[in-house]
């Protein structure tokens, strides 16, 4: 809805005339779609149209869809896909499908009024409960653009959006969306009382965080795997042009140079922040030793090495000869990941990771959910 808001505000909130709006968000994606997972499109009141959600191939239903939620204030999550028994029908030719949320709005909504450009919009989707308001924007003044937004300030942007009583689950889930630049949907457990659980969709203007895989190996491309589905941007840096293969590491940019020489010239533009990941799977001390050097350097949320202990102790050591000092040495991650006795590529991916959620959450010790209080945060 990022894309409209805009064009939204200015009919919801007009001085002279205001106008209803009924905005058209893909939601979903499945198989070859047009375009993207946040993509809009609105009508406005008095018929005018801005964006578009396909190009062409579902923009009538979807208009007939807005107009009808204009008239009856109703929103609505309709599936369009394409139909082998009628090429013509309602449709997408390109074979995929799309969810897609229509919402209207009702002039003067408090939920998208922002004194700052938005970083994100949360929307509701629809549910037995009709009491709630359909959308609320997230203010840039409100967002960090390194940590995001605090748990306050999203609770209080929350309120109209879901029950009192699941008001702080909501705003660390969709903290953790923000934080980390990602666009979806989040499902919370019935609010008390309630029967059905509350799905909201987030769209984030924050780039996503950034996780640099040093080294081209089956390691690498399983880390790769494994990472996709959390939204982040992949990089994978090899200096082999044998193993710096693009087609190898589906999901990810592979950038064939020395990986401490790329990460130099990547973080003095700004490609790296606080919220960064840096996994050194390269296993290679003269690959290893320049790269890490210049990682524990910057501010990033992260930064692991892979090895066994006694290369560890090695690795250390000559870290130290190269001048890094004790304070930055503390913030490697070595060996890298949990200790969950983990061999294969896959499980060493899963380990790492598991690793990276529980640093970026703060956390020093991990046990099982099992093992947590009643009382605990996360109950």
């Amino acid at each position: 809805m990022l894309d409209v808001l805009s064009a939204a505000a200015t009919r919801l909130f007009d001085s002279q005339e205001p106008q209803n709006v009924a905005v058209a968000t893909v939601i979903a994606t499945e198989g070859s779609v047009p375009r993207p997972v946040g993509t809009s499109m609105l009508v406005d009141a008095a018929g005018g149209i801005v964006g578009s959600l396909t190009g062409g191939c579902v923009e009538g239903a979807v208009l007939e869809a807005c107009r009808e939620a204009l008239a009856t204030g109703d929103s609505s999550v309709q599936r369009f896909g394409y139909s082998d028994d009628d090429a013509f029908a309602v449709g997408l030719m390109c074979g995929g499908r799309i969810d897609v949320l229509i919402q209207p709005f009702r002039s003067g909504c408090p939920g998208l009024r922002s004194d700052s450009g938005p970083t994100a919009v949360v929307m509701r989707l629809p549910s037995a409960d009709d009491d709630c308001a359909p959308a609320a924007a997230v203010s840039a003044s409100a967002v960090d653009e390194s940590t995001g937004p605090s748990t306050e300030s999203l609770a209080v942007r929350l309120g109209p959006l879901v029950p009192e009583d699941v008001v702080e689950t909501a705003a660390q889930r969709v903290g953790a969306f923000i934080r980390s630049g990602r666009t979806g949907s989040i499902r919370l457990a019935p609010p008390e009382g309630g029967s059905e659980p509350i799905e909201l969709f987030v769209e984030t203007r924050i780039e996503p965080a950034h996780l640099l895989v040093v080294g081209a190996n089956a390691f690498s491309l399983a880390l790769v795997e494994a990472a996709r589905p959390l939204g982040l941007r992949i990089t994978v840096c090899d200096p082999r042009p044998s193993f710096a293969d693009q087609t190898s590491f589906p999901g990810a940019e592979v950038v064939r140079a020395w990986p401490h020489r790329f990460l130099t010239e990547a973080a003095a533009t700004g490609e790296f922040d606080t919220r960064s990941m840096i996994c050194v799977l390269s296993h290679d001390p003269k690959v290893d030793i320049p790269t890490l050097a210049v990682a524990l350097d910057l501010d990033v949320a992260y930064v692991g090495a892979m090895g066994s202990r006694r290369s560890d102790r090695d690795r250390r050591a000559a870290l130290r000869e190269a001048g890094v000092a004790s304070p930055a040495l503390a913030r490697l991650h070595s060996p890298i990941g949990l200790h969950l006795e983990t061999f294969t590529p896959a499980e060493v991916a899963v380990s790492t990771l598991a690793e990276i959620l529980a640093v970026r959450g703060g956390r020093r010790q991990v046990v099982p959910l099992s093992d947590e209080r009643e009382d605990s945060p996360l109950h």
